[in-house]
């Protein structure tokens, strides 16, 4: 993988990024699929075949991509067993779990916006 010109607005913005804690928390949760992903896990181990059924919509690809990179950032353990055919599970770290309240919150604050928007459309589609 090539390595990022340090002048590159990408670099630049990454260095805003880290200096607010919250911005840097959403930036490793955010996106479309990687608090899903993380809800899927959060009862236990999956496969990556367990976890691509349970999302509908998702590439292997995009999977594969957010599987890494949360690894690599420290909110998912793989674990890899030597047979054949290879099996490899994936699990909430420690630190992952630290967000299931989190994300419990966020569920129910979504669930919120959505009825109060609902609400509103009506009250719109009835004037």
């Amino acid at each position: 993988m090539a390595k990022k010109k340090e002048n590159s607005t990408n670099s630049i913005n990454s260095q805003y990024i880290t200096e607010c804690d919250l911005t840097y928390a959403v930036c490793k949760t955010g996106g479309r699929w990687k608090l899903l992903i993380l809800c899927k896990l959060e009862n236990g181990k999956l496969r990556f075949s367990e976890i691509r059924d349970r999302i509908s919509g998702i590439t292997e690809r995009m999977l594969t991509l957010h599987l890494r990179e949360m690894e690599k950032d420290g909110l998912l353990k793989r674990t890899v067993y030597a047979q054949v055919p290879p099996r490899v599970d994936y699990e909430l770290t420690e630190i992952a779990r630290d967000l299931i309240p989190i994300w419990r919150q966020l569920e129910d604050w979504g669930k919120k916006h959505k009825k109060l928007i609902q609400e509103q459309l009506l009250e719109v589609d009835e004037n």
